[in-house]
């Protein structure tokens, strides 16, 4: 970030962080091997598969102190209605939306479909929030500047607390990953280490 862009975000009072919640979730945003493997379409391995070994790493503590855990895929549509006006947006196969295996979900984590950026658009994701008494978000996936940003700023507008790991997202455009995560932070959510994050849950968490 150059200096003049420093000097309007302080002169706005944006960027700091708000913290956690007391009851957290884990929402794991479309890390399937449809974006995290370089041999699909719209799949980046050099940025999906470290996204997916950090978020490896926060699952497991995640599931060790038994937070709410969420996985959300994409819908593999046959129909142009569903698939929308996504640019490029022809039908994915099932292997595309296939979770990937570092992170397969247990039978008691709940994987929602989507059809459109946000996992709250369209889907059941807030009743359940509101079933377990969630007050805040950690969010992880691929690729940042879409799914993942759509969800926090849905989660932000339901006034949600939001965090995001940074070892955690991952995106087939540095540019697009850098500024979404600028812009995160700024307005929207904290984003901070992952290491940061499982301090809080060994201190904070049963």
């Amino acid at each position: 970030m150059g200096e003049e862009d420093k000097k309007r975000f302080l002169k706005s009072n944006m960027g700091g962080t708000r913290g956690f919640g007391k009851a957290p979730a884990l929402l794991i945003v479309d890390m399937t091997y449809g974006f995290t493997d370089s041999k699909f379409r719209l799949g980046h391995s050099e940025s999906g598969y470290p996204a997916v070994e950090a978020t490896s790493r926060l699952l497991e503590r995640s599931r060790r102190k038994m937070i709410p855990i969420f996985f959300t895929i994409p819908f593999s549509e046959s129909h142009p209605s569903g698939i929308g006006l996504w640019k490029g947006g022809e039908r994915k196969t099932d292997e595309e939306n296939t979770i990937v295996t570092q992170l397969k979900p247990r039978d008691n984590e709940v994987v929602l479909q989507k059809r459109r950026p946000s996992a709250f658009f369209g889907t059941s994701l807030v009743d359940m929030l509101i079933f377990h008494g969630i007050d805040s978000l950690i969010i992880t996936g691929l690729t940042t500047s879409g799914c993942v940003r759509a969800s926090v700023v849905d989660a932000f507008s339901y006034n949600y607390k939001v965090i995001v790991p940074e070892e955690c997202v991952g995106d087939r455009s540095q540019i697009s990953h850098k500024t979404s995560l600028m812009d995160i932070h700024m307005k929207y959510g904290d984003v901070i280490k992952m290491d940061d994050i499982m301090e809080w849950m060994d201190q904070n968490l049963l």
